[in-house]
């Protein structure tokens, strides 16, 4: 089969202008002639283009092109061959890309203004973002929600770091306790539930008493959040439960 250059032109989606313009240079010159004296483009001739085309796409000049096109130690699966690697080389490279901004437009959505090697800086290997859909969906039209994300919206890396380190003390000594075998419902247990009050309270939002024995349920019901706690309170075993019940004793003792 043969092909005139406008078929061609709709088939590729470039323009007669550009197939000429590889005809001139001799990238891309079909040697068929139709009836009308018009030359037309065989199968091969379109084969060729897609060459042309892709490691155009790929951001090789034409005159590179033509030199790795035309070169004779380079057969069609060879081609074939590298366009593939170079491809698959290019979608790596715009997944990370997208996954960066998806990242910042996240970032962004909850309030947290930082780049994301400032992210991997301040939160490590813990993904700040892994729960906020489903955190805004829960707790989006809340005057909770709003205020969190008034003050984290202007918070620099120093804050977020002076808050992680913050929590990570805290987190150290609730550990501490539980180790040490202290009851939940002892003064020390429940000064260290009214310090976690405070911090959400110093940090994202006014987090009364009832609010905070939610929480505490949420830390013991939901396995994210028990996993998260074990982890920061250095895989300290049973810390959600050990926490929930400090939280309820502080409570009840501030009612």
């Amino acid at each position: 089969m043969t092909y005139t250059v406008g078929q061609v032109a709709k088939l590729a989606g470039v323009t007669v202008r550009a197939l000429r313009h590889y005809d001139d240079l001799g990238l891309l010159r079909p040697d068929v002639r139709l009836k009308n004296g018009y030359r037309g483009y065989s199968v091969d001739d379109i084969e060729r283009l897609q060459r042309i085309l892709c490691y155009r796409q790929l951001g090789f000049p034409l005159d590179a092109v033509k030199a790795i096109i035309d070169d004779p130690r380079t057969d069609p699966n060879e081609h074939l061959r590298r366009q593939h690697a170079l491809l698959s080389d290019r979608i790596k490279t715009l997944r990370r890309m997208l996954s960066t901004v998806e990242t910042l437009m996240e970032a962004r959505t909850m309030g947290i203004t930082l780049e994301p090697h400032e992210m991997l800086e301040v939160f490590g290997d813990q993904d700040p973002l892994a729960h906020h859909a489903e955190a805004e969906q829960r707790w989006g039209g809340t005057d909770a929600w709003a205020e969190s994300h008034r003050r984290t919206s202007s918070y620099t890396k120093d804050d977020w770091k002076r808050m992680r380190a913050e929590f990570a003390a805290l987190m150290a000594n609730f550990a501490a306790a539980s180790a040490e075998g202290l009851a939940p419902d002892s003064p020390r247990a429940m000064d260290l539930a009214e310090e976690h009050r405070r911090h959400l309270e110093r940090w994202f939002y006014p987090c009364a008493y009832p609010m905070h024995r939610g929480l505490g349920d949420l830390y013991v019901n939901d396995p994210r959040f028990t996993a998260n706690l074990a982890k920061a309170a250095l895989q300290a075993p049973n810390i959600a439960t050990y926490m929930r019940a400090a939280i309820h004793a502080n409570a009840d003792r501030n009612a």
